[in-house]
């Protein structure tokens, strides 16, 4: 299922895992986060896992890098990335926010990085009871 916010679009996958394709150009900002976080709310009261499809190149703000993927029924994270750029954006987020243990795995969106990425996730997702 399809749903469009005002900075990305989202699909909700297999029961439990969303995807989001954030648009170009964006730079993430908290008001964006907390609608973002809304959705999250509305559509999952039970553990989920986030697919980070990074087809477009856009930034987050600091404030956003500092608090974003803090839900604490977020169980997952896989990113596929297309350019360098991209790449770079993912592993100084990940390193910024190291202390926070987060399960996250990288993906090139070359060689069906996408449905890799999608395989590992469900299997991270086995076992997270939908209510």
């Amino acid at each position: 299922m399809k749903h469009r916010l005002s900075f990305a679009n989202l699909n909700l996958l297999k029961g439990n895992i969303v995807e989001i394709i954030v648009d170009a150009g964006i730079e993430f900002s908290l008001e964006m986060m907390e609608e973002y976080e809304r959705f999250l709310a509305y559509h999952f009261n039970h553990e989920f896992c986030v697919l980070v499809n990074r087809v477009n190149e856009y930034s987050y703000s600091y404030e956003v890098q500092l608090s974003i993927a803090s839900n604490e029924k977020l169980k997952a994270i896989a990113v596929v990335n297309y350019s360098k750029e991209s790449e770079e954006s993912t592993n100084k987020m990940n390193k910024l926010r190291s202390i926070d243990g987060w399960n996250l795995t990288e993906f090139s969106g070359e060689a069906m990085g996408r449905e890799k990425a999608l395989s590992w996730l469900e299997k991270e997702s086995e076992g997270i009871k939908i209510t």
